[in-house]
């Protein structure tokens, strides 16, 4: 667990979107829906962060997709990195493990949506399996 006066920063492949999370990030969750295979070529590792813990240092490239009825993903439209995922109706938000600056400390705690998992490689570890989502199932998956 990360101390809450931890400050963990991260952001896009140019520079052209930073961000800041302060106190807990929970451990990554891994996603194989079959956005995320779009969007990341295969899983999305996710980290989560409460919104209001999350500040933009620097929007400059950031741009926000509809892309779904329940979310928005948030990517850099200078280099195209994936960066967020951030539900309407709950107050935390996805950031993509990747994304973030140096050494985390974090853990891979799951997988979810495997039922949508791409066939050319397999889930070799003994972590949690959700066929959908945890719904909340996960250590810390705060809502």
């Amino acid at each position: 667990m990360i101390e809450n006066t931890k400050i963990t920063t991260g952001g896009c492949l140019c520079g052209a979107v930073r961000y800041e999370v302060r106190g807990n990030l929970r451990d990554v969750v891994n996603c194989h829906c079959t956005m995320c295979q779009r969007l990341h070529g295969n899983f999305g590792p996710h980290t989560k962060a409460r919104k209001n813990n999350i500040t933009i240092t620097n929007a400059a490239g950031l741009a926000w997709y509809k892309s779904s009825e329940i979310a928005q993903r948030g990517f850099c439209r200078e280099c195209g990195s994936s960066l967020f995922w951030q539900p309407y109706e709950q107050d935390a938000t996805g950031i993509i493990a990747g994304s973030l600056d140096g050494s985390t400390g974090l853990k891979t705690i799951g997988h979810i949506f495997v039922g949508e998992k791409c066939d050319f490689y397999d889930i070799t570890d003994n972590l949690p399996q959700y066929q959908a989502s945890s719904n909340g199932q996960l250590v810390n998956d705060f809502k």
